[in-house]
């Protein structure tokens, strides 16, 4: 079945626009999900919306409500809220294009697929998306989803335009605020020669096919085991590296060494960095 689109508008780059679709681009149709269930009848627990002074109440029934003081709220309807129509509501208009490396990785967020919607689309799409490319810039625009205004960044790919949601600088934390606190210890020059050589020995290429959820397939396990009437058996924590063992435990790894996990690269790879196209 064909994913339905998180967003419907137009993309408008100075006077040249085209209808366009927003896809989320990741998918969470195979985790685990659990209910809350109780344990003394395995039922399903039902949460019943209720008002403390006339008890329970239809949630088709209720309005959104922003409070302004403590138990006072301004209501607003569905319709209410849909009336504050930014342009951006329905159309992506991109502002400037900026270098990819200038956009901190603290700002990025969550991708989707922009594609033209409809044949009408395609020639307008696909003349942005070539310009894009071979200026090898990404393009910064605006656009309302879940009733929040979201600044997106979008970069061409393949024959197509991937969309980041970017965060807001106030949704980023100063890194000082933790970093400052962090106790200003000289590193042993001798011990970082040694963890430089284990990351070389753990270098490789990033193949995301080699990396699986081990969490969630612990909980898949575990949900098998409890079907077979099995007691799940505890992992121990792994102890903490005293500063006194630090040494000796940096020799043994640099000895175990071993293949990546994700495929071993015949020399040390340069610091990977976003490209458009």
């Amino acid at each position: 079945m064909a994913p339905r689109p998180t967003w419907q508008g137009h993309l408008r780059l100075s006077l040249v626009t085209c209808p366009v679709a927003l896809y989320a681009a990741t998918s969470v149709a195979g985790d685990v999900h659990f209910h809350l269930v109780n344990p003394k009848t395995n039922n399903r627990i039902r949460m019943i919306t209720t008002d403390p002074d006339t008890g329970p109440i239809e949630r088709s029934s209720l309005v959104k409500g922003y409070e302004v003081e403590k138990g006072q709220y301004i209501t607003l309807t569905d319709d209410e809220i849909r009336s504050v129509r930014l342009e951006s509501t329905k159309t992506i208009d991109i502002e400037r294009f900026v270098d990819i490396e200038e956009i901190d990785r603290l700002y990025w967020n969550d991708p989707y697929f922009l594609v033209p919607d409809g044949k009408i689309a395609a020639e307008a799409y696909s003349v942005i998306r070539e310009a894009m490319t071979r200026s090898g810039r990404i393009a910064l625009g605006r656009v309302v989803l879940h009733t929040r205004e979201r600044l997106l960044a979008l970069e061409p790919r393949d024959n197509g335009i991937v969309a980041y949601s970017l965060r807001t600088r106030d949704e980023v934390r100063d890194p000082a605020d933790l970093f400052d606190d962090i106790p200003n210890v000289k590193a042993d020059s001798g011990m970082v020669d040694i963890a430089l050589k284990i990351i070389e020995q753990q270098s490789g290429n990033f193949d995301p096919s080699k990396f699986v959820d081990h969490y969630e397939e612990a909980l898949k396990g575990l949900i098998q085991e409890k079907l077979k009437g099995h007691k799940p058996k505890a992992i121990d924590a792994p102890k903490d590296t005293n500063v006194v063992d630090l040494m000796e435990a940096l020799r043994q790894s640099l000895q175990k060494g071993g293949a990546p996990r994700a495929g071993k690269a015949a020399s040390r790879p340069k610091p990977a960095k976003r490209k458009a196209g």
